[in-house]
């Protein structure tokens, strides 16, 4: 499908109020080198790169249900930013087979631990690598420009 069916497509599920809204975390840590590095995880269906996300959660600021998916898809606990660094879009599959733009806020997860023992172990690969690296990994292009960004940021704050 080209980019511009696509735009199309996303702009009449907005016309019909179609689209989905989750929230994501951008795990990020230093490495034993002091390289910046980034989170990513494969989706439960599809195996394809990302970062932690999911639906809102009833009772939770944006930031913190980022930081309980974080936790729950990865294993990894630390300090998440308020504000948001950014967002993408993906096509999301709603379990009644229905394809819907998915809109993704995502905020910055500063990782002090991970563990090896968290509930969906096993249900996804993880993969620490520098942004820049793990941007040629996922699909979404905003995703792509969300670790670039990160990268950029990383760069400078290391200079």
């Amino acid at each position: 499908m080209s980019y511009l069916s696509q735009i199309l497509r996303r702009g009449d599920a907005l016309e019909r109020k179609r689209v989905v809204e989750q929230v994501g975390g951008l795990c990020h840590r230093a490495n034993a080198f002091g390289v910046a590095e980034v989170l990513l995880i494969t989706t439960r269906q599809t195996k394809r790169w990302t970062i932690p996300k999911g639906w809102p959660i009833k009772g939770l600021d944006p930031h913190q249900a980022a930081k309980q998916e974080a936790w729950e898809e990865a294993g990894v606990k630390g300090r998440v930013k308020k504000k948001a660094f950014g967002s993408f879009t993906y096509d999301k599959v709603l379990a009644n087979g229905e394809t819907v733009p998915a809109l993704v806020q995502v905020h910055l997860l500063e990782t002090r631990r991970v563990s090896f023992a968290f509930p969906e172990r096993g249900e996804r690969a993880l993969i620490w690598l520098p942004a820049d690296e793990a941007s040629h990994l996922v699909s979404e292009l905003g995703l792509k420009k969300l670790l670039a960004k990160f990268a950029r940021r990383a760069a400078s704050a290391a200079s």
